[in-house]
């Protein structure tokens, strides 16, 4: 850990107003095979999905921006894209990005935690340990330093102190063997300005390729106020274990001391990816100003979830992309855009 002080924070959380949002593009062909394409493609549709309410800074390895930028020369949105060169190893910039936080006088901060490729799966990944750094360079915003290893799409906020993650993935020995469950929640209040850490014992059984980040099972929407996966089929590897997670939910309070309020989205489907059968995370949402990013499946199951989110975010438009490529690689929406809060003044 780093004992660098730090003024009093707090994460906002993700429906706080932004001032644009943070992705990296896909170029590593020994990363995704011969779904490279394809995972472009994707990328690019989240993108355009994402600028119909917010301008998205789209980070790329240096000598590619002139290859991306033809991907948005027909885009037909409010805002723009910009493209940047940055030393890049991957392009999930939820998890290698910096982590926004105010301070009390509303000014921008950017904690910059570690990176190790979630638990060292992929080489080389030191670029994308000081893409933070980087990218708060590029911004002008402050960078706060952190010892331990954290990914964005590990965590989800309530913008008021509470924060929920998994112990599948947090308390992982391939993250911090060195720190235990009060270490790790000292660090989140010191860097995040977290009161209270709601421990899940599970994220999803198949997603070995992040150890069970929170984004897959759970995401607040709300002050109070928590959609979470509940599969409704009994075959399903997660039936069990998003139960359990459910009755940690229902007995637990918030840091301002609410029972929470639950929906529960009993919806999944998979996708296809070239011939492999992927599930694609209704949960795993992005929330720019005013919109919800939603990856889908193609499948019957992508209507029923949208409208279930819809009813519980009636003020936002509910925007379906699909994206079993993003699956095939390990993710969905959510881990590969990080928002940036406008300042609070």
């Amino acid at each position: 850990m780093c004992a660098q002080a730090v003024r009093s924070v707090r994460m906002p959380a993700e429906w706080a107003r932004h001032e644009g949002c943070l992705m990296a593009w896909p170029y590593r062909s020994e990363l995704w095979g011969g779904q490279l394409a394809a995972a472009q493609s994707e990328y690019a549709a989240v993108a355009r999905a994402v600028a119909e309410f917010e301008p998205v800074l789209m980070v790329t390895a240096p000598g590619t921006a002139a290859a991306v930028r033809l991907h948005f020369t027909d885009r037909a949105t409010a805002h723009d894209i910009e493209v940047v060169e940055l030393p890049l190893d991957d392009s999930w910039t939820r998890d290698s990005g910096p982590i926004f936080v105010h301070d009390d006088s509303g000014r921008r901060l950017g904690v910059d935690f570690r990176f190790n490729a979630w638990g060292s799966k992929h080489w080389p990944y030191d670029s994308d340990d000081r893409l933070a750094a980087l990218v708060l360079d590029r911004l002008g915003i402050e960078r706060v330093h952190s010892g331990l290893v954290l990914e964005g799409g590990a965590i989800t906020v309530d913008g008021e102190g509470t924060l929920i993650t998994t112990e599948q993935c947090l308390l992982h020995p391939n993250r911090n063997p060195r720190a235990d469950r009060a270490a790790i929640e000292a660090e989140l209040a010191r860097t995040l300005g977290i009161e209270k850490v709601i421990w899940l014992p599970y994220g999803g059984l198949e997603d070995t390729e992040t150890d069970g980040h929170v984004d897959g099972v759970a995401a607040f929407i709300a002050p109070g106020r928590v959609v979470v996966s509940l599969p409704d089929d009994a075959r399903h590897p997660d039936y069990a274990r998003m139960r359990a997670n459910l009755a940690v939910l229902e007995a637990t309070r918030d840091a301002r001391g609410r029972a929470l309020d639950i929906v529960t989205l009993s919806q999944t489907a998979y996708g296809d990816a070239d011939g492999e059968r992927v599930e694609v995370g209704y949960l795993n949402f992005y929330l720019p100003n005013g919109g919800c990013v939603l990856p889908v499946a193609g499948q019957p199951q992508d209507a029923e979830a949208a409208e279930l989110l819809a009813k519980a975010m009636p003020e936002r438009k509910i925007v379906p992309v699909p994206t079993p490529t993003l699956a095939f690689g390990g993710g969905g929406v959510h881990c590969i855009t990080q928002q940036i809060p406008t300042e609070r003044r």
